[in-house]
């Protein structure tokens, strides 16, 4: 079984749930959510941060699978 690291789980989970209401406030329904998501430009910062958090979860996964080939 492949163990993942700490961090990439973590800023994984929340890019995630940084993405949901992003994209439900472009998609236009972010007003459902709460008012300040009726502003798309507000759904596109959600996306950039969830892109932000799951790139740098990715940073320890690579890292970890660098070291795993150096190792064999």
């Amino acid at each position: 079984m492949r163990r993942y690291p700490f961090s990439f789980v973590a800023l994984s989970s929340l890019g995630l749930l940084c993405a949901i209401p992003g994209l439900i406030s472009l998609a236009g329904f972010g007003a459902s959510l709460h008012p300040v998501l009726e502003d798309p430009m507000a759904g596109l910062a959600f996306v950039v941060s969830a892109v932000a958090l799951i790139g740098s979860g990715a940073f320890p996964l690579v890292i970890e699978k660098l070291k795993e080939n150096e190792g064999a």
